[in-house]
């Protein structure tokens, strides 16, 4: 069954000083007849001076509730001595009377009203009435408009539900969120359009499982690839003592951060039923691989003869290595400065070149071999359809693979290694000493590398070239055993068919092909095991130069890009389940990707600039990441629950789906291609330390961030543009095109303007206008990502589904007052107030203050 929202208006009431309108709340209770104690309970605003209040809130009754009809709700009505909510806590009000009703009584109400006398302590009836509406979701009440406007001051006014002890969640609407979404905080509104019409707005906030499994998979992911670095280091065989000391150095600095993992690790495993990281809990050695404080956040709104709207907003804390501080700023300025100094045999360019051969090697070799192993199978099958295909395949991977190894960093390395072996003089030159090597003046490529003219500089080529001989016998010998089969094709006499027919048997195809196959994969596995050594020989001269910095580099790097993958998993997987009916959605994400955008209000001042330079390096990681829609084994969740795998310069994230709801996506995403996601990021900072770096200090930082990302987000747009048609992407109210939006957001991009956030508002909706997932980010995604979020839902309902004017500041104080994101602040420091200072207050944009009286003294 779908969640009940109940709706409650009072008449006549009386103050307690008759000279007054009452400034009437309503305390809802709910009382299990059975228990016969109180089970929940939820609490209207206060409407001041009103003796007839229609309360602009409900209380929801999430479907899992366990109320029977029998069920008794009690409503009692208090005469508040201000508007505070603290004036119900503290007791700063006078009972007006209480009504009870069962909700079988509210079921049997035929107009699905009741009107309830309010009564006395002692139970006599007293003035006033209190009138309570039933609605579900996706229906709206038909009310009278004047006489609801009627005697509603102009003050702000929360209109706000509270939820049961149980949150809502939508099963019917969501059947998927059950493997990854789970503790649900839902808020119901309702709010006037400018037709004087009625809409119903709901809130619902969830927390993510995919904020620990996550980091717990590239945890060991992590762990898995040092100790094959390690163990690959191992397998280069003796070297000279220098280049062997060097060596044992840094398997020591690989053990302690595989060793470091683990224990990490190991704590994460610890934890059971947490499914969040709180912001108070930033610091800590244990988490700081979690992403801080990670939540979808889901804006349902309904209007009359409309159909109902989703806005879909991912929060979370930015990704970025508080434990290990900020002292020396953030990843981008150490990668800088690490750059700076280095001083190895090889580039850095030459060292990425090494991961990458590494990497493409350890994915075409399985593969190669795979494909070889189709080819035979075709061949035992007696498929020519079967064996064209496995053969084109198997050339494509194999010529990728030669390709690959075509490069003279893998034949210079193998010379270098050579040169490095026990015993090895020079005819040329003295071998060079490794302080020369990581000393302060850096060496040239071409005389760092000592050559050995007895060294047979040739066996290389032939042995990458060997690769390419034997693929050429594979086809020759298919386009051999093809012609034989076309032969055959031919009339020919009974007596010669029967002799063909006895001489050519289905196995021979196999037989004659197993000879060229099995020599082309040992001449593969021949390449690699060289090419593996030279490559680890490259990456280790570049390791032992840069202990300890460049292992520091990494961990650093490690943390924040963890945090990020938790983040755009969580966003991913929300806007896979949202977009599952959508064609045109599901074509644009198997034909171009999707737009991850991320929204920074950190500051250019103090340790913001450092956590703004991990968040940078981080959201650009992503860049390495793809995603892959497979078929769940079975319906259980934890058969639901997505996988990571492959390395660090690599990464797929594999998201399972039911079998009857996998069966209805586009082939090309059922046969698993991989799923790219375009990840940009802007960033406004517009609090008080943002006042003094625009002032006094840089935002340089946060300019050039901005104008490459703006460059990126035109890039995907002009891609997309070209391989889908525009028809797939959403509609809204607002009609301005898309282009339009790109040169407005471009030239608030250049333009030099304090807190500029329109630059935030028009990259916001050209997400949302391309089908996008949205991230909003600040230090602990609590404060001013709340105000940020409230923002944006409020403009929502204000473009796309005509909130009247009147009710823009009201509605955007009671989501802050009395929304998801306060319960968001209570879950992190269990305090019902954001943490900002007067100064802060004062600096902030006006448009992201929080209403008075939800803000404390404590420095955000």
């Amino acid at each position: 069954s779908l969640p009940l929202f109940l709706f409650v208006a009072c008449n006549d009431l009386v103050a307690s000083g008759r000279d007054r309108k009452p400034n009437a709340l309503v305390q809802v209770a709910v009382i299990d007849p059975h228990k016969q104690h109180l089970v929940s309970h939820a609490c209207t605003e206060i409407v001041e001076a009103n003796k007839d209040p229609l309360f602009l809130t409900g209380v929801t009754f999430p479907s899992e509730y366990p109320a029977s009809p029998e069920t008794l709700v009690k409503l009692t009505v208090y005469d508040a001595k201000d508007k505070s909510q603290e004036s119900v806590s503290k007791q700063l009000f006078s009972f007006l009377g209480s009504a009870t009703f069962s909700v079988a009584d509210l079921l049997r109400a035929k107009d699905e009203r009741l009107t309830l006398s309010l009564r006395s302590s002692d139970g006599v009836c007293t003035a006033g009435t209190v009138v309570v509406s039933r609605l579900k979701m996706g229906e709206m009440e038909e009310v009278d408009v004047d006489h609801i406007t009627t005697d509603i001051p102009s003050h702000k006014c929360p209109m706000v539900c509270e939820s049961a002890s149980h949150a809502c969640i939508d099963r019917e609407n969501n059947p998927l969120t059950g493997p990854v979404f789970k503790n649900p905080v839902c808020k119901v509104y309702r709010f006037q359009t400018v037709d004087s019409k009625w809409m119903l707005v709901r809130e619902q906030m969830e927390e993510c499982t995919l904020s620990f499994s996550v980091p717990k998979q590239l945890l060991s992911l992590y762990i898995q690839e040092d100790m094959s670095r390690v163990q690959d280091l191992r397998e280069l065989g003796e070297l000279s003592p220098h280049w062997d000391n060097l060596r044992k150095e840094v398997m020591t600095r690989y053990g302690g951060i595989i060793s470091s993992y683990q224990e990490t690790l190991a704590e994460l495993d610890k934890i059971t039923g947490r499914s969040f990281k709180p912001s108070c809990c930033k610091a800590q050695k244990s988490l700081e691989f979690i992403p801080i404080n990670l939540h979808t956040q889901r804006m349902r709104v309904t209007c009359p003869r409309k159909t109902d709207a989703f806005y879909d907003i991912v929060t979370v804390g930015a990704p970025a290595a508080h434990f290990q501080g900020f002292k020396c700023g953030g990843l981008q300025r150490e990668k800088n400065t690490f750059t700076a100094y280095q001083c190895i045999y090889y580039s850095p360019e030459h060292t990425a070149k090494a991961q990458e051969v590494l990497s493409t090697m350890s994915l075409l070799q399985p593969l190669i071999t795979s494909l070889a192993d189709q080819l035979l199978q075709a061949a035992q099958e007696h498929s020519s359809p079967g064996l064209r295909d496995a053969l084109k395949n198997l050339s494509d991977k194999t010529e990728q693979f030669v390709h690959t190894l075509k490069d003279e960093l893998v034949k210079s390395a193998l010379l270098a290694l050579h040169a490095a072996r026990p015993g090895y003089v020079s005819k040329n030159q003295k071998q060079t000493p490794v302080t020369a090597v990581c000393g302060t003046l850096p060496l040239k490529h071409q005389d760092s590398i000592p050559h050995h003219k007895e060294y047979d500089e040739e066996e290389w080529d032939r042995v990458w070239a060997n690769v390419a001989k034997c693929l050429n016998c594979v086809i020759a010998m298919v386009d051999k055993l093809q012609e034989e089969d076309n032969s055959k094709q031919e009339p020919v006499p009974d007596q010669q068919l029967a002799d063909v027919i006895t001489s050519h048997n289905p196995g021979d195809w196999r037989e004659q092909l197993r000879p060229p196959v099995t020599r082309l994969k040992e001449c593969v596995m021949e390449v690699v095991e060289k090419a593996k050594k030279a490559m680890t020989f490259v990456l280790l001269q570049e390791a032992a130069c840069s202990i300890p910095q460049g292992f520091l580099l990494q961990q650093r790097r490690d943390v924040v890009f963890s945090q990020a993958l938790a983040a755009l998993a969580c966003g991913f997987v929300m806007r896979l389940y949202a977009g599952m009916q959508d064609k045109g959605f599901l074509r644009q994400l198997h034909l171009v990707g999707l737009v991850a955008q991320f929204e920074s209000l950190l500051s250019t001042y103090s340790e913001e600039i450092g956590m703004l330079e991990d968040m940078e390096v981080g959201i650009s990681d992503l860049q390495r990441v793809v995603f892959q829609i497979t078929e769940a084994k079975t319906d259980d969740l934890s058969d639901l629950q997505p996988l990571v795998c492959g390395r660090r310069d690599h990464f797929t994230v594999e998201v399972p789906l039911p079998r009857l709801v996998f069966q209805t996506l586009p082939e090309e995403i059922k046969e698993g291609k991989p799923l790219r996601v375009f990840p940009v990021l802007f960033n406004v900072g517009i609090n008080e330390q943002q006042t003094i770096a625009e002032r006094f200090g840089d935002i340089s930082l946060q300019e050039r961030i901005n104008q490459r990302n703006f460059e990126m987000l035109e890039a995907y747009y002009k891609s997309l543009s070209e391989k889908v048609p525009l028809e797939c992407l959403p509609c809204f109210q607002t009609q301005t095109d898309i282009k339009e939006l790109l040169e407005t957001l471009g030239q608030n991009v250049v333009t030099k303007k304090r807190k500029n956030v329109e630059i935030l508002w028009i990259a916001g909706t050209i997400c949302r206008r391309l089908n996008g997932i949205r991230f909003t980010s600040c230090k602990s995604a609590k404060d001013r990502t709340s105000m940020s979020v409230t923002l944006e839902q409020c403009a929502l309902l204000r473009d796309e589904h005509q909130l009247s004017k009147d009710f823009f500041i009201r509605a955007l104080d009671c989501m802050r007052r009395e929304g998801c994101r306060i319960e968001n602040v209570q879950k992190n420091i269990r305090c019902r107030k954001y943490a900002f200072n007067i100064l802060q207050l004062m600096a902030f944009p006006k448009c992201y203050r929080p209403p008075e009286g939800t803000y404390g003294k404590v420095d955000s």
